[in-house]
């Protein structure tokens, strides 16, 4: 053996098995399959529900990759932070289209940002699936590739309605944004009222884009206060509701005045505006099933797993939502077959008819798209606990 064909065998093998560690690295970062969010875990506004939505779907990912990922693959999600700001979730959602890694958009949160992914039909040009974003307004879910899973305002609005109605409420106020599901809900409670008899003494709009928000709230809280009602019924959301349920509750002329809420607003964030005293008895809708009772399959399943893969997170309805949507997105990737791209999740998703996630079902095909469809009333009770 000469010199140069020793030196080709002392190569070899460390050449040999640099190969294989590029071989076998480039398949694990390939067998990830990524599924794109974008939701701000900054914003003061959507905090607290951003990272609890985030919390459940990476729990029922955990849950899944433990047992094998699908077809030996991981699920992981890709969270980008926007700022609460719309344009900011456009831009990135394109981020999200142009890398082809991303076989579907999931659990988006920022209820203008979304009507204007929607209004500019990005997933449906692009040809990806938009899984249970967190918005319940018809007329922007209805758009292309959208697959909700939260009920809609509109069932909302019905449920308070009833509810005032049914408790007898007199005289009932409505206090909504100017903006978004705002105008539109407003309109529909008026229908609502009219059909079953509920006396309205006043549907009071809030400037959601005025420079000062405390003034902009300050005058429609100041109309309603004048009327004595015995109920107010707020149809808003981010920090407009946040500021209206403030001046609201620590309204003097308001003071013993029931509060009915949409379910946008979380009820830590209320006993933290107003105090637990304050908080207690403000009723709220819900739109994904209660959380805290494992009356139904899938509630079941969210606490065992809740506590196995984050025991230190509490139970919350956003991070039951963000278990679905990770259920959901799941189902979809599986049933797209051994090698899943973001055409055949979507494929997917359109042929996968109703489907039970654990007594609670969603129905998608060509034609309709419908998530849960139930309304839950919850009230502010003791220790700021949400009760039904």
């Amino acid at each position: 053996m000469n010199a140069s064909e020793s030196l080709v065998l002392v190569r070899a093998p460390a050449v040999a098995l640099a190969a294989l560690s590029i071989a076998l690295a480039a398949p694990v970062a390939a067998q990830e399959l990524l599924v794109g969010q974008v939701s701000s875990h900054t914003s003061p506004n959507v905090a607290a529900n951003s990272k609890a939505l985030g919390i459940g779907i990476n729990v029922y990912f955990q849950h899944v990759n433990a047992r094998g990922g699908i077809d030996g693959r991981k699920v992981k999600l890709v969270n980008k932070d926007d700022q609460f700001v719309p344009a900011k979730m456009v831009e990135l959602t394109r981020e999200f289209v142009a890398d082809k890694s991303i076989i579907a958009l999931v659990g988006y949160q920022n209820t203008a940002g979304i009507a204007e992914v929607s209004k500019q039909d990005i997933p449906g040009k692009a040809g990806i699936a938009m899984i249970a974003p967190f918005q319940g307004d018809r007329n922007i879910v209805g758009a292309a590739n959208f697959f909700p899973f939260r009920s809609g305002y509109p069932d909302e609005v019905r449920a308070l309605v009833k509810e005032a109605k049914f408790t007898e409420k007199k005289k009932v106020v409505i206090v909504h944004q100017s903006i978004t599901f705002g105008p539109p809900m407003a309109n529909l409670a008026r229908e609502l009222a009219k059909e079953d008899g509920l006396n309205l003494a006043a549907v009071l709009s809030v400037d959601a884009q005025a420079p000062d928000l405390v003034a902009a709230v300050r005058g429609p809280v100041d109309a309603a206060a004048k009327t004595a009602p015995d109920a107010v019924i707020v149809l808003a959301g981010g920090k407009v509701v946040t500021e209206i349920v403030k001046q609201l509750r620590t309204n003097p002329g308001l003071e013993g005045t029931q509060l009915y809420l949409p379910s946008i607003v979380p009820a830590a964030e209320v006993v933290k505006l107003v105090g637990e005293s304050k908080a207690r008895g403000v009723v709220i809708s819900q739109v994904v099933p209660y959380p805290y009772s494992a009356t139904l399959p899938l509630v079941g399943e969210y606490q065992k797993l809740m506590k196995q893969y984050a025991p230190d997170e509490p139970l919350s309805f956003s991070s039951l939502e963000g278990f679905v949507v990770g259920k959901i997105t799941v189902e979809a990737i599986k049933r797209a077959g051994p090698k899943p791209t973001r055409e055949k999740v979507l494929k997917a998703l359109n042929g996968m008819g109703e489907f039970n996630l654990g007594g609670v079902y969603v129905n998608y095909t060509p034609r309709e798209r419908r998530g849960w469809g139930g309304v839950d009333l919850t009230v502010i009770g003791p220790g700021g606990k949400l009760l039904r």
